[in-house]
């Protein structure tokens, strides 16, 4: 019984991550983010409202890099000895970064739902995509999108010690999840069934299994690397609700910054899955 209780002592001490791997990912982050955002300025191409919501989406990763990235070196220069600032000014600092993080967060996981439907639209209603998705739309979506992060976040910095608050914010992360998987699933499924029709037509089956393990391959991506990377974190928040108390969720809350590491690697990631693969977007990089 010894043994197993000093095991879970040490399980529950977490994971000693590095500040410096912090300022690594979120400084990589912050380029690759600044690359997308630049190239679509930059190519008149690119100026369509699916390339719109990718720059937002770009800037969005930007701001969870950026108030990282802030939030990492102030903590470096006030253990060094470098920075010396007063209490009362730490916790003000501390609780505009918080807002910047959350409101980039909320801003993140709506761009990444709006990608979705966009990319529905251009699937099931090709013929009036530009009609329904206009470029004042757009705006319009963009705009709304920012203002309702920037409110909701200084709401959540506000009352979050409020389960209510908490509630609502886990109640988003999982109306993106079921909304992103019920899209792209949705998407997969025509796209089998037009490979499937092409290969019957021209007799080459071995066509319909390769697009099909591509199309599965590329959906498993997509949701993979979103539900891995936000996932523990509002799992956290599930656990804040419902056990705050309980041994386990103790244990599985001192592993807060590996969660945190999950958020930034996925803006990291995302210009790889949403900017990068176009050519049009490669060849302005260039």
């Amino acid at each position: 019984s010894n043994t197993t209780a000093g095991a879970g002592g040490a399980w529950c001490q977490g994971l000693d991550i590095p500040n410096e791997l912090f300022l690594t990912l979120g400084l990589v982050s912050l380029v690759e983010n600044l690359l997308v955002v630049a190239a679509i300025l930059k190519n008149r191409n690119l100026h369509s409202p699916m390339y719109y919501f990718i720059c937002c989406l770009a800037v969005s990763d930007m701001l969870v890099s950026v108030s990282n990235l802030a939030k990492t070196l102030f903590m470096l220069l006030m253990e060094h000895g470098v920075l010396v600032i007063r209490a009362s000014i730490v916790r003000h600092m501390d609780n505009v970064i918080d807002m910047l993080i959350c409101s980039s967060v909320v801003s993140s996981l709506s761009f990444l739902g709006v990608i979705a439907v966009d990319r529905y639209i251009t699937i099931f209603y090709a013929l009036r995509y530009h009609s329904i998705m206009t470029l004042q739309r757009a705006v319009v979506t963009m705009a709304s999108v920012w203002l309702a992060s920037t409110v909701s976040s200084t709401v959540f910095i506000t009352y979050y010690r409020n389960n209510a608050i908490l509630l609502c914010l886990i109640g988003f992360f999982l109306f993106m999840l079921v909304l992103m998987l019920v899209l792209y699933i949705h998407m997969f499924a025509l796209a089998r069934h037009h490979v499937r029709s092409i290969s019957s037509q021209q007799k080459q089956p071995t066509i319909y299994r390769t697009s099909s393990l591509k199309g599965a391959v590329t959906l498993t991506i997509l949701l993979g690397v979103f539900f891995i990377c936000w996932g523990p974190f509002f799992f956290h928040l599930i656990l804040i609700v419902t056990c705050p108390t309980n041994p386990f969720c103790t244990c599985f809350f001192s592993y807060f910054n590996l969660f945190l590491i999950l958020i930034i690697c996925n803006s990291v990631v995302d210009p790889l899955i949403y900017a990068f693969r176009s050519q049009e977007l490669r060849r302005t990089l260039r």
